[in-house]
């Protein structure tokens, strides 16, 4: 049984182990999990696999009798090759995601996208720095509210002095993030997600 291969090659495939997006029944994102897990989702018809090109949903009938094509990666099961879902929707799930980011220097990088807050300058993460907006030598604290990138230059020219002081202004305030895919998983990008994935929608502060 099919099912039963992919688990149990689970620990030796490295593609059972890429993320796939997971939405609520209303198609909004609300996870990240594993290409083993979301198959055994589908398995179980508590999900269905969405092709991201026209949506479609597929049971794990329909998606197993669907062999990958091109350049597609897929899993090598007993009788034949199944493609790897890159997004699965639950059936009766319609609750939205309500996690919290964690303040760390890798979530930092992705907020600030790579980019310095005060010159706009992407030189690369070894050429990035983390500031404190108000300098802790004033007391300023390490916060979602008062940490941004800035290149080692302008880390340099601002030293311990606020933006005010420097005549620095930042590229926008910083704050805390809503929560997205992207802060879930940092090993592979998938560009199909972004076609689930509102800005809009993921910038709005949810209430607690």
């Amino acid at each position: 049984m099919i099912v039963r291969s992919f688990k149990k090659d689970a620990m030796v495939s490295p593609v059972l182990n890429r993320p796939t997006l997971v939405l609520n029944r209303n198609w909004q994102p609300v996870g990240v999990a594993t290409v083993s897990r979301s198959l055994t989702l589908v398995w179980n018809d508590t999900a269905r696999v969405v092709d991201p090109h026209d949506f479609r949903q597929y049971s794990w009938a329909d998606w197993s009798r669907m062999a990958p094509g091109g350049d597609e990666p897929f899993i090598q099961a007993v009788s034949q090759r199944l493609r790897v879902p890159e997004v699965i929707v639950l059936r009766h799930y319609d609750r939205v995601h309500t996690s919290v980011v964690t303040f760390s220097r890798r979530n930092i990088y992705k907020r600030d996208r790579y980019t310095c807050q005060y010159c706009f300058a992407q030189p690369g993460s070894e050429e990035l720095t983390i500031d404190h907006v108000l300098p802790r030598a004033q007391g300023g604290g390490s916060s979602w509210e008062n940490c941004v990138l800035a290149c080692v230059s302008c880390n340099k020219r601002k030293a311990n002095r606020t933006p005010e002081q420097a005549h620095m202004p930042l590229a926008r305030k910083p704050a805390r993030p809503a929560w997205k895919p992207m802060y879930a998983w940092h090993a592979v990008r998938i560009e199909s997600w972004s076609k689930f994935v509102s800005e809009a929608y993921w910038n709005v502060e949810l209430d607690e």
